[in-house]
C-alpha cells in the first residue's frame, strides 16, 4: 500500500479527531458533556455494532479466531505484567504506581479507534470479531486486574486485607458488567450454539451501531482538548511504550502465534493506538500519577500520528 493512499485513510480519521479537540478545547463540551459523548459510543453504539458483526458471522469463522485471542491476551495482558514488574523492580514504583503506569502503557483506545482504522483498512465486516475480543480481554481482565492490584497496593491494614476477595470478586464482576465486554461474549457464546442474528434484530441494533465511528474519533477529540499536557518522563515513557514497544513486540507474538498476513495486521494496528481515556480515569481513582496518565494519553494520540501511517506501510 502506497503512502499516498495511507494517508488518504487516516487523513478523515484525524479531521475527525482534531475536531472534536477543538470543540473540547473552545469549552464547547465540558468534563460531564464529554462523559456522556463517551457512555453513548462505548455503552450503547459500539455494543450494538459488535453484536451485530459476531452475530452475523459463522460459528466456523469465529472458532478459528483463538490463536488471535491468544496473541491478543499475550501482548496485553502478559505485556501489562511485564511491564508491571518493570516499574515495580527497576523504577521502584510503589505496587498501586506500577498498576496505573503499566495499564496504561498496555490499554489502547480500541474501542474508538478501531473500526475506523481497520474498517477502512479492511471493510467493517471484517473487524467486528477481532476489536469483539480485544473488547473481552480489556474489559474483562486488563481493566480489574489492574483495579485489584492496585487496590492490594493501596490497603495498609488487616481489615482492609480482608476485604480483598470483595475487592477482587466486585472488580470482575464489573468488569463484565460493562457492554463492551459482556455484549461481545454473549454474542460469541450465541454464535458458538448456532445463533444467527435475524435480519430484524439486526437492522434495528444498526440504526444506533451505524453513528460509532464518526462518534467515537470525535469523543477522542473532545477527550484531548480538555485535558492539560505535563511533558513528564513518565508520561513520555508510557506513551513510548504504549505506541512503539507494544506494537513492536505484537508483531514478533502474531509470528510466533502463527496469525495470518491480515490479523497481524489487526493485531498490531489494534494495539498500536494511543493510550485509553479509560485507563487515564482509572489512576484517577486510585489518586496515583493523574497527570502523568492524561499527559500520557495526549502525547500517545501525538505520537500515533507518525506511528500509524508508518506500521501501515511496514505491514501492507
Amino acid at each position: 500500500m502506497s503512502v499516498g493512499h495511507i494517508f488518504l485513510i487516516l487523513i478523515p480519521i484525524f479531521f475527525v479527531i482534531i475536531l472534536g479537540f477543538l470543540a473540547g478545547h473552545f469549552k464547547k463540551f465540558n468534563e460531564t458533556t464529554s462523559k456522556g459523548l463517551n457512555t453513548l459510543v462505548t455503552k450503547f453504539a459500539l455494543p450494538a455494532h459488535l453484536f451485530v458483526g459476531i452475530t452475523t458471522t459463522p460459528r466456523s469463522t469465529l472458532i478459528q479466531e483463538w490463536p488471535f485471542l491468544l496473541a491478543l491476551f499475550i501482548g496485553i495482558i502478559i505485556f501489562y505484567i511485564a511491564v508491571l514488574l518493570v516499574s515495580r523492580l527497576l523504577f521502584k514504583h510503589s505496587l498501586t504506581e506500577a498498576s496505573m503506569f503499566s495499564v496504561n502503557s498496555a490499554q489502547p483506545t480500541f474501542a474508538f479507534m478501531g473500526i475506523p482504522v481497520l474498517g477502512a483498512l479492511f471493510g467493517a465486516s471484517a473487524v467486528s470479531i477481532p476489536i469483539a475480543l480485544t473488547g473481552i480481554i480489556v474489559n474483562a481482565i486488563l481493566d480489574p486486574l489492574a483495579t485489584i492490584i492496585g487496590t492490594v497496593g493501596s490497603r495498609t491494614s488487616a481489615k482492609e486485607h480482608e476485604d480483598l476477595w470483595k475487592v477482587t470478586s466486585s472488580s470482575i464482576l464489573h468488569g463484565l458488567k460493562e457492554p463492551l465486554a459482556c455484549v461481545p461474549l454473549i454474542g460469541v457464546i450465541l454464535v458458538l450454539f448456532g445463533f444467527k442474528s435475524p435480519q430484524l434484530v439486526t437492522s434495528s441494533l444498526n440504526q444506533i451501531g451505524d453513528i460509532t465511528s464518526g462518534a467515537a474519533l470525535f469523543a477522542v477529540g473532545v477527550t484531548i482538548g480538555l485535558k492539560r499536557i505535563s511533558f513528564s518522563l513518565t508520561a513520555f515513557t508510557i506513551a513510548a511504550l504504549k505506541t512503539i514497544v507494544q506494537p513492536l513486540l505484537m508483531m514478533l507474538i502474531a509470528y510466533l502465534c502463527g496469525l495470518s498476513a491480515a490479523d497481524t495486521v489487526k493485531a498490531v494496528l489494534l494495539v498500536s493506538f494511543p493510550g485509553s481515556a479509560v485507563a487515564a480515569m482509572i489512576a484517577v481513582r486510585f489518586d496515583s500519577l493523574e497527570a502523568e496518565t492524561a499527559s500520557a494519553f495526549i502525547l500517545s494520540a501525538v505520537i500515533s500520528l507518525a506511528t500509524l501511517p508508518l506500521l501501515i506501510s511496514l505491514l501492507m
